[in-house]
């Protein structure tokens, strides 16, 4: 496979992650958070299991498992932020994880952390700041959630980071997926016996406003393929190459909000998912681009 087609799967998985935040929105208010995210993991780790199966390892499904408690984790943050924000504040937040990968880095592992991190905090904090505060309604609570999901998707960035290199990627992924499926039915029996969520799957139903189509495109597409695809990708493009795809998922959450369900943002707004896009571009790109030129100089 040429660079040039796996920039394009790559690409297409994360305007797909930007898509999903937009998809999910609905069906999510509809249906539930702990129970759409329970139906979707569980298509998502039975998908991945069907190809990961052969190469399965015990030790690697417990550490993969280990890193899946903080995916779950942040995933229900983001999932239970959304539903009380729009589908663009979710998308451009969820971006800061790049932010917060470096920093889980420095305080687990001791990885410094360049001047330029502390930088691009300071950018991502103002433009926080006026996306989520200079709305009509002010912050929403769901943009606090989500911030909170940024900073575990930073951490589990982190952690796979540390332990990646050590273990088959496809089982380490089975191993998250798994763990994360496990947690979600468990919250489901539990929301369920509070009475806070039915424990039932949802009605048939294929229509752009039903459940079942988005459990399916975020459980095989944004979840299953998506760790498959990002896998094999990243073993065949510089990490440069892969930083700049990755870091357009919040433009591309913002262009699906502003189409499919009428997001709209207020010119200071604006300013500050600009702000947070160039934060974001700052932190994965500019560190990448200028060890090459050192190592040339």
């Amino acid at each position: 496979m040429n660079r040039v087609v796996s920039c394009i799967l790559l690409l297409a998985i994360v305007a797909v992650w930007g898509w999903t935040f937009s998809l999910m929105k609905g069906p999510v208010e509809t249906y539930g958070v702990v129970p759409f995210l329970a139906v979707r993991f569980v298509i998502g780790s039975a998908a991945i299991s069907l190809v990961a199966a052969r190469r399965t390892t015990w030790r690697t499904l417990k550490v993969g498992a280990g890193i899946g408690l903080v995916l779950a984790a942040a995933y229900l943050l983001q999932t239970f932020g959304l539903r009380h924000t729009s589908a663009t504040n979710t998308g451009l937040i969820t971006g800061l994880f790049i932010v917060f990968a470096p920093l889980a880095n420095r305080v687990l592992f001791g990885v410094r952390t360049r001047l330029v991190l502390w930088g691009a905090i300071g950018i991502s904090v103002a433009g926080l700041a006026l996306l989520s505060g200079a709305g009509p309604d002010g912050m929403a609570p769901g943009d606090a959630l989500t911030l909170g999901a940024a900073a575990l998707f930073g951490l589990h960035v982190a952690l796979l980071d540390r332990h990646a290199k050590h273990h088959e990627a496809i089982v380490l992924a089975q191993g998250q997926l798994t763990a994360a499926t496990g947690v979600f039915l468990v919250a489901w029996l539990l929301v369920a016996w509070l009475g806070v969520e039915p424990l039932v799957l949802p009605p048939p139903g294929w229509g752009t406003d039903d459940v079942w189509p988005a459990l399916l495109v975020t459980g095989l597409v944004a979840t299953a393929a998506a760790f498959l695809v990002q896998t094999y990708v990243q073993q065949r493009l510089r990490a440069v190459q892969t930083a700049a795809l990755i870091v357009t998922e919040p433009l591309f959450a913002a262009l699906f909000a502003y189409l499919l369900v009428g997001d709209r943002l207020t010119g200071l707004q604006m300013v500050g998912a600009v702000l947070m896009v160039a934060a974001l571009i700052l932190v994965e790109v500019y560190p990448l681009v200028r060890k090459p030129r050192q190592a040339g100089s």
